[in-house]
This record gives structure tokens, sequence and C-alpha cells, in this order.
């Protein structure tokens, strides 16, 4: 699962690069960007709930496919600024969603045999943008590359909380 590993490792760069630019941003905002960025693997409940069961049990044409797309990354980012309360509600639509971006960003870089990448509009378009041709998601080395970045990324917090210690890392 090396394709997951990377997606929360550049979650949590980015997470942790946004604590340097906003100070209210700290550790939980952090693992909210880093959920973002699993959640269009979301997709993969179709191991658990075949779309043909819910589709029987619905009576109507059902795919989880639409969750591994930008539509399905803004209705899950929509629906995590449900279970937290009013005052933090924009800030966690918009992590999740930039999360999101991350893992939809990473996979349309990935190298498929038709030449496209998925669909990131569907279901509201069928648009296929030329896929980046760049790696497997069995390759190793993204996740490698991602845990040396995030390697780092953890060292420079670090030093950086030692030398000069911010609003967010007092909470």
């Amino acid at each position: 699962m090396p394709d997951v590993l990377t997606h929360v490792l550049v979650g949590y760069v980015v997470g942790t690069l946004l604590t340097a630019v906003r100070e209210d941003v700290g550790p939980a905002e952090v693992t909210l960007v880093m959920v973002g960025a699993l959640s269009p693997d979301f997709v993969k409940i179709e191991l658990l709930v075949p779309a043909a069961s819910v589709e029987a049990a619905l009576g109507v044409p059902f795919s989880w496919e639409p969750l591994h797309t930008a539509v399905g990354g803004v209705v899950v980012a929509l629906l995590s600024g449900l279970v937290v309360g009013a005052e933090r509600r924009r800030r966690t639509v918009a992590l999740v969603a930039v999360g999101a971006a991350t893992h939809l960003f990473l996979d349309a870089l990935l190298f498929d045999p038709t030449g496209y990448a998925f669909r990131p509009l569907s279901p509201l378009s069928t648009y296929r943008p030329p896929a980046g041709m760049l790696y497997l998601s069995s390759d190793r080395w993204p996740a490698a590359v991602a845990a040396t970045a995030a390697a780092a990324t953890w060292a420079w917090r670090r030093y950086r909380r030692r030398v000069t210690p911010s609003a967010a890392d007092r909470r």
C-alpha cells in the first residue's frame, strides 16, 4: 500500500507547511489535511459494500466512482463540516478539501496504459485529461520521496518551534 502511505505523508507535509503560513493552524488541522488526503480512496468501500448491492437496495443506478473525483472531494469536505461545531466548520471543510486536492493531484500523475487520467469531474463531465505517466500506484519510490519530505518537514517544524514558538504551538 505505498499509494495510501504516500497520500498520508503528502497530506502531512502540506498541512505542516500550512502551520508556517497560518498562525491558527495547529496539529489538529494537519490531521484534517491528512484525512482529506485519504478521502478520495473512500471509493474502496466498494470492497465491503458492492455498488450492485446498494443499487439493488435502493432500486436506482449507483456507483462509488464519483467519490474519487473533485466532486466527491467537495462532497466529503462538506460532509466533514457537518461533524464539527459551527465555529470550526469553514476551516474543517477547507482543510479536508486541500487534502483531497493533493490526493487527486498525485493520482493525476499516475501511469495509465490508456494515456488518460481518471475523470476528475465525474459525474458532471466525462472529460479525462492526459495522465502524468510519472509512476505506478504500486511503485515504492513515491512513498520514499514523500517519507523523506515528511521527515524533513517534521525536523524543520521541530527546529522552528524551538527557535520561535508560535501561537499554534502553544495550544
